[in-house]
């Protein structure tokens, strides 16, 4: 049995379904995102497992407990903000050691967990500071050390970076993921940031419109987006549309404003009308005698590590990002040759309301 299940949970607020129906199980030690834009129904999701929002359907049960009905400062739980809601009057230890005072922790065992727990986020000689002396990062600390210091069966973790400047945010990404790792605890954190979904989580829900669309792996939803919405939420996306020509053993070629592009989607039908799917580090710069397609260049966006292009072609316009190795950027209006490896080009559904799991 998993540690975490989610069973058929609803959010009904009237007419209007907040969440429908969602099915997730999470393992003990697991670090899941739950993904989607604003609206979807992710805090929601968060606020019932947490217990600040009453489920209209469903069960949320841990490990094997029905915990739906619960109170929240029963269920155990650890929980960080998105604004950390620390005591502005306390000191970074009391803060930490709040949630050990209320369940009548003795105080040496009380001095002792909090020490850890800010040895752990790196904070020990700024125990006696307050909030107001802190940067973003460190207040942000506080509050995962306050929520982790209660051991608790699951961390949850509402958008806990989004108040964090670019560059910070990174390296909490990188600190976090590692202090979960290091602890263990089962966490459930709400992003609408893809990248952050990404780069810390053993699996992502991705969510719209109160459902969860599809459940998998980071690199599984990336690499292999279940439907359009997946396809252009999880990263940039070129989609266009195409009619197959014919099938084989070895897959099928479609045919997309007048240009036959191969897939080794096998399972098509000739004349079936579908829905292409290319990641834009996919395309490759090439020789005139090895290009798919070839293009005009529209505009050009430096990255930094790499360049954006806008590629006027004959399946439309393509983006396009290439890795920045120092060489010269291309030029408004150059001519490319473009390719991209067969097993690049995926064919996504135009609308699922089934969840995929991966």
């Amino acid at each position: 049995m998993s540690f975490l299940q989610l069973e058929n949970l609803s959010k009904h607020y009237g007419d209007f379904t907040a969440v429908e129906q969602l099915n997730l199980t999470v393992e003990k030690g697991e670090f899941v995102s739950l993904l989607g834009p604003s609206g979807c129904g992710k805090t929601t999701t968060l606020q019932m497992i947490a217990g600040f929002v009453e489920a209209s359907a469903g069960r949320v049960l841990l490990d094997g407990r029905d915990i739906t009905h619960e109170k929240p400062n029963r269920r155990g739980l650890g929980i960080v903000f998105q604004s950390y809601a620390l005591f502005p009057h306390m000191t970074v230890s009391a803060n930490v050691g709040f949630g050990l005072e209320m369940r009548r922790m003795a105080a040496d065992e009380c001095t002792e967990r909090v020490r850890k727990a800010l040895a752990l986020v790196h904070l020990k000689k700024f125990s006696h500071r307050y909030p107001r002396e802190l940067s973003g990062g460190q207040r942000q600390r506080v509050a995962l050390a306050r929520a982790l210091v209660i051991e608790p069966p699951v961390l949850l973790l509402d958008e806990p970076m989004s108040n964090l400047d670019a560059k910070l945010r990174e390296d909490m990404q990188v600190e976090l993921r590692e202090i979960q790792r290091k602890v263990g605890t089962t966490t459930i954190m709400v992003t609408h940031d893809q990248s952050e979904a990404l780069s810390m989580s053993d699996r992502v829900v991705v969510m719209d419109a109160g459902r969860a669309i599809q459940i998998a792996k980071p690199f599984d939803a990336y690499e292999s987006p279940v439907n359009q919405f997946v396809s252009q939420f999880v990263g940039k996306a070129n989609l266009f549309e195409g009619e197959v020509a014919s099938v084989s053993r070895q897959g099928s070629a479609l045919n997309v404003h007048g240009h036959l592009l191969n897939t080794n989607d096998a399972s098509l039908h000739i004349g079936e009308q579908v829905t292409l799917c290319l990641r834009p580090e996919k395309l490759e710069r090439c020789s005139p005698q090895d290009e798919i397609i070839r293009g005009r260049v529209r505009s050009g966006v430096f990255l930094g590590n790499q360049w954006l292009y806008h590629i006027d072609t004959g399946l439309g316009d393509l983006l396009a990002t290439w890795q920045n190795c120092g060489n010269a950027a291309c030029c408004d209006g150059q001519e490319v040759s473009l390719r991209w490896p067969t097993d690049a080009l995926h064919i996504v559904k135009r609308g699922q309301h089934e969840v995929r799991h991966g």
